[in-house]
């Protein structure tokens, strides 16, 4: 389904080269200050523009439909709107025969019976991500002062980002990348387990953001060659601060007052402008493919600011759960 979350939730709408794309958002706590100039900053990181990126590009000023009055949140449900200016729709008209490999065009078509907007990948397209960094900006402002950092640590196997993009625009093949979160004053004892541990209802966010394969916290997939004595953390003060963090500031699915650590994987962009094989079902046959359409050689430049908004709903939800 379109919407997540149990006590701030998040609902998000729109095709990527359909009119509009945006997100309502209900249980928000009513007198929060909020204006439309408050998302803009995140909202330009997300954009294109850097090399590397898609030289589709969207003004993305986002506009209130509702829940705003007087500046302030009313507690009513939140709806901000995006509209879709640069679209060139004719560049999909293969995909109707020739489903792009990677992608969800295939699975998307035999789930909807065909009936589904295939243009630019629709629904599915990480241009809804706009709306998710919208609600991140609302549920930051709940969070007060937690404070969420997310940045790109490597691209295409290589620490030396700028390189990394240089060579993938030299060999024209997409890249992917990791991205690593900080949370911090973040309190102890956020998170409901089993279902609603702080590492499963972030994960679940995460998830939702196209492209992303992987996450671990802390030590993640290292912590299986460790010896127990060796990825515990000492507790060295009445405050519960650890002399490590291995477990990366969650110990039983709550968070225990240190720093929240995760990273995240990121795959190569699947429209890649190399020329690759798919199945044409008009000829009945494997034929040669080449991918149409204006699209990022690495999109995991732009993932850092979703990564953010993803946490912090998730964040927000636990915290407004915990304080009801």
């Amino acid at each position: 389904m379109n919407t997540i979350g149990n006590n701030f939730r998040v609902s998000i709408f729109g095709e990527s080269h359909g009119k509009w794309v945006g997100v309502t958002i209900d249980g928000c706590p009513a007198g929060i200050s909020l204006q439309e100039a408050d998302l803009l900053p995140d909202l330009e990181r997300r954009k294109a523009g850097a090399s590397g990126t898609t030289p589709r590009t969207e003004s993305d000023l986002p506009t209130f439909a509702s829940g705003i009055f007087n500046g302030h949140t009313t507690g009513a449900p939140i709806t901000i709107v995006f509209e879709n200016q640069n679209i060139r729709s004719a560049d999909y008209s293969a995909i109707r025969n020739t489903p792009r490999p990677g992608h969800a065009d295939f699975v998307l078509t035999q789930k909807h019976r065909g009936y589904n907007d295939y243009r630019g990948g629709g629904h599915s397209s990480g241009r809804l991500t706009v709306g998710l960094v919208a609600a991140g900006v609302v549920a930051k402002k709940i969070l007060g002062k937690i404070n969420i950092a997310a940045t790109l640590t490597e691209a295409g196997g290589q620490e030396d980002i700028e390189a990394a993009i240089a060579l993938a625009i030299a060999q024209q093949d997409s890249i992917g990348g990791i991205v690593g979160c900080i949370v911090t004053n973040l309190p102890v004892g956020l998170g409901e387990p089993f279902f609603n541990s702080v590492e499963s209802v972030i994960s679940h966010v995460v998830f939702s953001i196209p492209a992303v394969k992987g996450i671990e916290f802390g030590a993640g997939f290292s912590s299986s060659q460790m010896t127990g004595s060796a990825h515990n953390d000492m507790i060295i003060n009445e405050e519960g601060t650890t002399a490590t963090n291995n477990s990366g500031g969650i110990n039983g699915g709550i968070s225990n007052g240190n720093d929240i650590t995760f990273r995240v994987a990121i795959k190569p962009t699947s429209s890649t402008p190399q020329t690759q094989q798919t199945w044409n079902s008009e000829s009945k046959t494997v034929a040669p493919f080449v991918v149409k359409g204006r699209h990022d050689l690495c999109i995991a430049l732009r993932v850092p600011v979703v990564i953010e908004a993803a946490t912090a709903i998730a964040l927000a939800d636990l915290q407004l759960s915990s304080s009801r």
